[in-house]
């Protein structure tokens, strides 16, 4: 951390474009920016005048901030592009400190030529992150916004982009600082009842720590149980298509996708690996897995695919159990159609399973509606979707039940989710932390030990939100942004 220093980078991607934006950062930024910037007013009176363009501080210091400036970048007396120079001055800028974005035409070679100019007045290459590293430290955003920054510039789909945004505008670090405020003050009051401990005194009400404690409880699990639903949001949700061979598994990916991914053949046992491919609903992002079929069989290389099939379904959020409407013909199909999913409810019990009915072109509507009625009337908590894979016939019915089932519960209601591992790790310590706290009170134990749990709580939510933090932990977080942010 060089609070001293000016950094500069290129804070749009590398590469060729229409614009590119090389940003400056620190206490040297204006006298740099003022070295090699000519308004273009002033570039017009040298014309009439017939001086040398000369690029002048005294000139740079007469432009307003917050302002955007028409221009031309100097090197000596070469131009090197027009520009348009945004001015912010300390502390109403992103970092906090003077601020200078330089908006020139998209062409690598530009871009080199102003960066090497910075570098050539005095200022280094920022390291990744490091501009939101100086807005952290210099109080423009706590840690957790800070990494919210980040999440926002991966983010791939709305829900992610929601999250992110949710993160950054502050919310969740309000209410954990506000929380952990109200630790310490506990834990200061309960130190403080050890220097009277002669005279018996409790300035810590020991009835309003344990409301405390069971409303700390009660958020930090809630947002240590958000974290499943926040992070398959944030990475893409695992959805596995299985059932047995030729049920259209291969072919429902195809219509999902609107693309023919999958080979599809009539022979059974075609697919014998999974095959990936990721799907955007609504802004929610689905990554569909088809897998072999599920059967018995000799065959080696199908019985690793079958294996394999049935670990894709426990590493996924949400099973679609196909079945093949022509061959639910009969009573006995039927049964063992149930028992099936009878199995796999089993098998995955927290796994939300959608069990999907294909092929019902290839049938009459009575016999659809025999089938239908045979699963509901004995599996009558099973989530049914009926549709053609081939003729695409249903398959926006079925996009919308994977919808629905996500888009419910805490993202519906702008809940805050949480979607960072750090941030987890860091809550399940807390919530630790405030078990042994309640214990501790149970079993009456010193003020002394009892404050240092409490102390411990609020150590893990600090870090969080970066109330506490050393350069390693910052290192970590930071090394994984964009140069340039």
């Amino acid at each position: 951390m060089y609070k001293n220093d000016t950094i500069v980078a290129l804070a749009t991607p590398s590469g060729s474009g229409a614009i590119a934006v090389v940003r400056l950062s620190g206490p040297e930024a204006h006298e740099i920016a003022g070295s090699i910037f000519i308004s273009a007013r002033v570039h017009i009176e040298h014309i009439v005048d017939a001086e040398v363009n000369t690029p002048s501080s005294h000139d740079y210091q007469k432009l307003g901030a917050n302002t955007v400036t028409l221009g031309h970048i100097y090197d000596g007396d070469r131009m090197v592009d027009e520009v348009l120079l945004t001015k912010f001055n300390a502390p109403r800028s992103y970092t906090g400190e003077h601020v200078v974005e330089i908006s020139c035409h998209g062409s690598i070679y530009i871009q080199q030529e102003i960066i090497a100019l910075c570098l050539k007045k005095g200022a280094r290459m920022a390291k990744a992150g490091e501009f939101t590293l100086q807005a952290f430290l210099n109080a423009k955003m706590d840690l957790n916004q800070a990494e919210a920054v980040a999440d926002l510039i991966a983010s791939e789909s709305e829900t992610a982009h929601q999250i992110a945004l949710q993160q950054m505008r502050g919310g969740f670090s309000s209410s954990l600082k506000e929380l952990r405020g109200q630790l310490l003050n506990f834990a200061s009051l309960i130190e403080l009842e050890l220097d009277f401990s002669e005279e018996d005194v409790a300035f810590a009400n020991r009835d309003d720590l344990k409301k405390l404690l069971h409303e700390s409880q009660s958020t930090l699990r809630k947002l240590i149980d958000s974290f499943a639903l926040g992070n398959v949001l944030k990475t893409g949700i695992p959805v596995a298509i299985v059932g047995e061979p030729n049920v259209g598994k291969s072919t429902l990916l195809n219509a999902l996708l609107n693309e023919e991914k999958a080979i599809v053949s009539d022979i059974a046992g075609t697919t014998r690996d999974s095959i990936e491919d990721e799907i955007n609903i609504e802004g929610v992002r689905f990554r569909l897995i088809d897998t072999a079929g599920l059967r018995e069989t000799t065959d080696t290389i199908e019985g690793m695919g079958i294996q394999r099939s049935y670990a894709k379904a426990e590493q996924s959020k949400l099973v679609l159990y196909l079945l093949d409407a022509t061959q639910l013909n009969t009573a006995p199909r039927i049964t063992h159609c149930l028992m099936r999913i009878q199995i796999m409810r089993e098998k995955f019990p927290d796994k939300p399973l959608v069990v999907v009915i294909n092929k019902i072109d290839q049938i009459t509507g009575l016999e659809h509606a025999e089938i239908t009625k045979q699963i509901n009337s004995k599996s009558p908590e099973t989530i049914l979707i009926s549709l053609s894979a081939k003729s695409h016939a249903g398959v926006e019915e079925l996009k919308q039940a994977l919808v629905s089932s996500f888009k419910s519960g805490a993202l519906s209601q702008d809940d805050t989710i949480v979607s960072n591992a750090r941030h987890y790790d860091a809550l399940q310590s807390a919530y630790s932390s405030l078990l042994e706290v309640q214990q501790g009170i149970e079993n009456d134990i010193s003020s002394e030990f009892l404050a240092i749990d409490i102390r411990a709580t609020a150590e893990s939510l600090g870090i969080i939100t970066g109330e506490i933090t050393n350069d390693e932990l910052l290192g970590n977080i930071f090394s994984q942004f964009c140069i340039g942010k």
